[in-house]
């Protein structure tokens, strides 16, 4: 059930990359990224509430909290850097460098979560790697 949802988080991203440079055009890139996180906001807080998952909010700990304060404070430089890169560059360029995120999260993974490593997730990253990387320079 994972890969629907991970195909369906490619497809998003992908809209994304096209609405996010039609979005910037004539505005800051920071103010746009703002403005997006606030439709985030009130659209993720309606599906909480619609489907009752705020009842999880008395069973959160300081543990958790922090990583997804590490978590938020990471999305958001990921977000304005993207944004920024978004109006200034090509989506067809700025979008696949934007995925050297996979092959970076794949490693720390490996460090930090001590994921397996096989040597199908080394060449799925080498390949992510170098498509990114034949398109950044």
């Amino acid at each position: 059930m994972w890969s629907v949802y991970a195909v369906g988080a490619a497809f998003f991203a992908a809209l994304t990359a096209i609405f996010a440079k039609l979005g910037v055009g004539n505005v800051d890139s920071n103010l746009a990224t703002a403005i997006r996180t606030s439709f985030i906001l009130v659209l993720t807080w309606g599906i909480v509430l619609c489907t009752g998952a705020a009842r999880g909010l008395r069973s959160l700990d300081g543990h958790t909290l922090f990583f997804l304060l590490l978590s938020a404070l990471a999305t958001g430089l990921s977000w304005l850097c993207y944004f920024k890169a978004m109006q200034l560059g090509d989506v067809s360029r700025v979008a696949p460098v934007d995925k050297l995120s996979v092959p970076l999260a794949m490693i720390l993974a490996m460090v930090f979560l001590h994921e397996p490593v096989s040597l199908k997730v080394i060449a799925g990253g080498l390949l992510i790697t170098a498509g990114s990387l034949l398109l950044l320079f």
